[in-house]
């Protein structure tokens, strides 16, 4: 009560943060503390909903996975939805409120993919036309920190970084919190980047792999003069693909000199390559 006192119009920071406390004290937490926050949330006073929706995602914010699996339940879902729905609140609810349940439950599809039951919560509000368009996350939105995560997660091994993070999150101050924030983002930004890195190198390493086994076959039949005509473009496509990825290759290198066995895996696809060129080479002049 105390923490979405709706005669309070700025946050109550540190009730809010003791009813984090006794969520993550009492076994039942999660689901006793899902059924207040539902019925504040659906208070026709806009401040004590608003309130509520703070102690929601200050929750799922210090509250962990227990919490997060009492908010991927329809039970608790349904509840959001009704604040939304013209059947149910979503006629008198005021715009500020279903604006904020809106945003709530668009970035828990980001931020828990995994959730399937968030998501289609999601896109049934968007196929009946509650939700027009995705909203735009505000600066000063609270998230909580991805989960699951990689291992080598730059959240696990930039320890200055995610001391910082640890700090801003505990703090009672609203531009700590946008710090927090923007500090997340860079840090996922960060890691989404390297996943891509990691994800391109695999898949050219593979390429590389397939193309040279398959220009071994044909250059084995091409020196038994038992190469069709199909087959001889065949092997003519693979040489110029190769050639194409020896550059793509010391790109590679160049990006991944800080992890030697990641090097060491572009510098074995390479060698490949160069003895597969070679050899093509060979075998064509000699016909």
């Amino acid at each position: 009560d105390k923490a979405t006192d709706p005669s309070i119009h700025e946050e109550n920071w540190e009730c809010i943060q003791r009813f984090c406390d006794q969520v993550n004290a009492d076994i039942e937490g999660p689901s006793l503390a899902l059924r207040l926050l539902a019925h504040k949330i659906q208070s026709p006073q806009e401040m004590e909903a608003l309130h509520a929706l703070t102690v929601l995602e200050t929750c799922v914010n210090n509250c962990g996975e227990r919490f997060h699996n009492e908010i991927g339940k329809f039970r608790f879902l349904n509840e959001l939805i009704k604040v939304l729905s013209p059947k149910y609140y979503g006629t008198w609810s005021s715009e500020k409120v279903k604006s904020r349940v809106t945003e709530v439950i668009f970035s828990w599809t980001v931020w828990f993919p995994q959730e399937v039951k968030i998501r289609d919560a999601y896109q049934m509000l968007k196929k009946q036309g509650i939700v027009k368009e995705d909203p735009k996350l505000p600066e000063d939105k609270i998230l909580p920190p991805p989960s699951p995560r990689p291992q080598n997660s730059i959240f696990d091994t930039d320890e200055e970084k995610s001391k910082l993070l640890a700090r801003l999150l505990k703090s009672n101050h609203s531009e700590d919190l946008q710090a927090a924030n923007r500090l997340i983002k860079s840090m996922i930004k960060e890691e989404q980047e390297k996943s891509e890195k990691v994800s391109r190198r695999a898949t050219t390493i593979s390429e590389v792999s397939e193309n040279v086994k398959r220009m071994d076959e044909l250059l084995e039949n091409y020196r038994r003069q038992e190469l069709s005509k199909s087959d001889q473009e065949t092997l003519q496509t693979l040489f110029q693909r190769c050639e194409k990825l020896r550059p793509l290759l010391f790109r590679l290198a160049s990006e991944t000199v800080d992890d030697d066995e990641a090097l060491a895996e572009i510098l074995q696809a390479n060698d490949k390559l160069t003895r597969a060129l070679g050899q093509y080479r060979q075998v064509v002049a000699s016909h």
